[in-house]
């Protein structure tokens, strides 16, 4: 899919008036939110919501349905047509902005705090519907765009909604009045946009409602366990929203006390903020180039804990504010200091979109569409608990007298081992990204047909082999993770031997030298197929040393042979072909051996890897294969 194509989706009706309609809720949950933030900040003066701590107490209260009632909203958005869901909560949305109208116009803080809670009610309900209702209109390759769209148009909701929110209060006389008019005119558009969605057909009808919140929760945390690859998504998207709940809910009061501005200066950092993550949402596209790409999060975590730290560091060296003035935003960007702040907000949250929407995108690919939305409910209450976490313990922090910088600081320290964590757990996220940079840098590569390999469940891919690269290109090309089957002495090579461990290559040897490994080799790819893998052999056997394909051998009929008898009948074959690629630095044209001229030909050349459509394991042969090889690189 081309870059431009997730825009087009905004003229498509299976996508457009969907988007307008979580535009305009997650607009309007952040104008009520901010709106009150606010003025609980610099205007109530409530004794029981102090101002350093009314960001923290409203996101708590907003983020508790989504503990309590997640597991009931995946069972709704299951069993129920989506489109006659998201009508239903836009309705709710419409009745709660009149009582927070109330709120407003009497500037009753307990009544706005209960509407807090009910606005997170509605997007408990919606939480569900909207993440399992992208992969119903949404091609696969467009999955990852369609997601980012959404999170661009969720944080520059974000980033309209508090601004206005934090404009529109702070005017004076009628401010709250005018925040209140505001949020219900945002609710009757998202109520209008609702009903252009189309029809979405319920994906479990036959579903039984399990009322009990508890048992509920924890079966769907089960459900969401039995995919490991899943599972880990959805803590990495909690992390997420642990990491960014400490920075939103403390925007007002890291304007107020650490930057000494005014309440425009914290709606200008949200800008900033919400700008920085939603370009990082729409160069995901780009990056995995219309392919689910989780390996993508990993960098996005990097750059979340190095511009968090650099952003304290950056606080530590502005000059003293004289005086009791909080500064105006032309006072705040005359300071050359505020600018290093500004930036590293901005690289923080563009590294955090490029983190989140290839998690979103992964869960809404391989969850299994009949629970798919209980799937996305038990992220609900991920989130909501590592939220609560996040407020809880940063409340904590600062009343210990932690500094918010120091506090935003510490998050990025604590990202950092969460990165290393999620890289020692899934290892082939890293690698993989490795693989398309090396891919880049090396070759001006094109890749063709990898719609081909199957999206899920097992696949045996079979390539020609030309030089030492091929792994890598494969790799760096095929939009899941692939365990190759490798030969032993160079799986055992120091220093590499790392490397290929943490991508789960397959050590094969001759029968004749270690029948041992040659036996466990065919076992662990049986295995693996078993487990719904892909599995990449070289029936050649060995790097073609004239250019030339050579006959392909017998190892792939023993593995899908022994598949056979464990109960694996026909895993499809799909054929790879690597071009252009015989005369360069990794091949063997030389005498020596590969590797030997730095400068051979062959470096930045053009080179394509071309998939084919997969065959049926039980009605193919090597000949049959080779053939649709030779085919693919002629």
């Amino acid at each position: 899919m081309s870059h431009s194509s997730q825009f087009g989706l905004l003229a498509q009706r299976r996508f457009a008036p969907f988007f307008w309609t979580q535009f305009c809720g997650a607009a309007n949950d952040n104008l009520f939110k901010f709106s009150f933030t606010v003025m609980a900040t610099w205007q109530l003066g409530a004794a029981w919501l102090p101002p350093d701590m009314a960001g923290l107490v409203i996101g708590a209260v907003f983020i508790l349905p989504f503990l309590l009632l997640s597991a009931t909203s995946g069972q709704l958005a299951d069993k129920f047509d989506k489109r006659a869901l998201i009508v239903w909560i836009k309705r709710l949305e419409v009745a709660v902005m009149l009582l927070a109208a109330v709120g407003f116009w009497r500037h009753d803080a307990a009544l706005l705090l209960g509407c807090v809670f009910l606005m997170g009610v509605h997007s408990t309900l919606f939480g569900p519907v909207k993440y399992a209702y992208l992969p119903c209109h949404l091609h696969e390759s467009e999955l990852t765009g369609g997601n980012g769209m959404v999170e661009m148009g969720t944080f520059v909701a974000i980033l309209l909604g508090s601004v206005a929110g934090g404009l529109l209060v702070a005017l004076p006389d009628h401010g709250p009045q005018y925040a209140a008019l505001a949020c219900l005119a945002l609710a009757l558009l998202g109520l209008a946009a609702s009903h252009g969605v189309p029809p979405t057909p319920a994906a479990a009808p036959q579903l039984r409602i399990c009322w009990n919140p508890v048992a509920e929760t924890w079966r769907n945390l089960a459900l969401a366990r039995q995919q490991w690859p899943v599972f880990m998504a959805l803590i990495g998207i909690s992390w997420m929203w642990f990491f960014g709940a400490v920075f939103l809910a403390n925007f007002p009061a890291f304007a107020k006390e650490s930057l000494h501005g005014s309440e425009q200066v914290a709606a200008l950092l949200l800008t900033v903020f919400s700008v920085g993550i939603g370009a990082g949402s729409l160069w995901c596209e780009k990056l995995s180039q219309g392919h689910v790409e989780p390996g993508l999060a990993p960098l996005g975590a990097i750059g979340m804990s190095v511009f968090s730290i650099d952003l304290y560091a950056a606080v530590q060296a502005l000059p003293a504010v004289a005086g009791g003035t909080a500064l105006s935003v032309a006072e705040f960007v005359a300071r050359p200091g505020h600018w290093r702040v500004m930036a590293d907000l901005a690289l923080l949250s563009f590294s955090a979109g490029i983190y989140s929407v290839p998690l979103y995108a992964l869960i809404q690919a391989q969850a299994a569409p009949e629970r798919r939305a209980r799937v996305i409910a038990a992220n609900n209450i991920l989130n909501a608990l590592f939220m609560i976490a996040a407020s809880v313990l940063a409340a904590l922090l600062l009343r210990a007298g932690l500094s918010t910088q120091a506090l935003f600081a510490a998050v990025g320290l604590v990202n950092v081992l969460a990165a290393l964590y999620a890289v020692r757990t899934a290892p082939g996220l890293l690698l993989r990204l490795a693989a398309k940079l090396i891919a880049r840098l090396t070759y001006r590569f094109k890749v063709q047909g990898m719609e081909h390999v199957p999206a899920t469940g097992p696949a045996l891919l079979v390539a020609n082999h030309v030089s030492f690269i091929d792994p890598v290109l494969i790799m760096a090309a095929c939009p899941r993770d692939v365990r190759f089957i490798m030969d032993s002495r160079i799986f055992r090579a120091p220093g590499l031997g790392l490397v290929f461990r943490m991508a789960r290559a397959i050590p094969i040897a001759p029968h004749h030298e270690e029948p041992l490994v040659y036996h466990a080799a065919f076992e662990q790819a049986v295995r693996a197929l078993q487990a719904g893998e892909v599995v990449c052999i070289f029936p050649e056997g060995g790097i073609t040393r004239d250019g030339q394909l050579q006959p392909f051998k017998g190892g792939i009929m023993k593995i899908l042979a022994r598949a056979r008898e464990q109960g694996l009948a026909d895993v499809p074959v799909a054929p790879l072909g690597l071009s252009n690629l015989w005369g360069s630095f990794f091949s063997r044209i030389e005498k020596a051996g590969a590797m030997t001229r730095p400068f051979r030909r062959g470096v930045f050349n053009r080179v394509a890897l071309r998939a084919g459509p997969p065959v049926s394991g039980d009605a193919t042969s090597p000949r049959e294969l080779q053939a649709r090889v030779q085919a693919l690189i002629d």
